[in-house]
């Protein structure tokens, strides 16, 4: 279906996505004090950002909670990019030691071990 569109052939290295995918997860889990923080950042960053569109008061105070709320969704959207880029690195970094067959296996290994943690975490922080 591709090569109808597009005249040359794309490389997709599979593996490579599902191996960063993987590592970013974990890392999404495996961090999730920081993942919270880096969501309520972009968060700040966003509803500040907006603020500045607006000239008057009233008109801003009108939708305020409704912009508020689709920026929280927003910025739980893009706090997966940081993790995406550690993800990637985390998986070359495997690939790079232990070779290619081990990427897919490391990676589950460490979602494993990053969902564990936060389970344990929350956890703990109930009781």
């Amino acid at each position: 279906m591709l090569t109808e569109i597009f005249p040359f052939m794309f490389a997709v290295d599979t593996t490579a996505i599902a191996g960063t995918a993987l590592w970013s997860l974990a890392l999404y889990w495996g961090l999730s004090p920081l993942t919270e923080w880096v969501i309520e950042q972009l968060n700040r960053w966003m509803n500040f950002a907006e603020r500045s569109l607006y000239t008057s008061e009233s008109e801003f105070e009108k939708t305020r909670r409704s912009r508020e709320a689709l920026n929280s969704f927003y910025a739980s959207l893009l706090s997966i990019v940081p993790f995406l880029l550690a993800g990637c690195l985390c998986n070359w970094g495997v690939e790079i030691c232990l070779g290619r067959g081990w990427v897919i296996s490391i990676g589950m290994i460490a979602c494993i071990g990053g969902g564990v943690y936060e389970l344990g975490r929350r956890d703990g922080k109930s009781s």
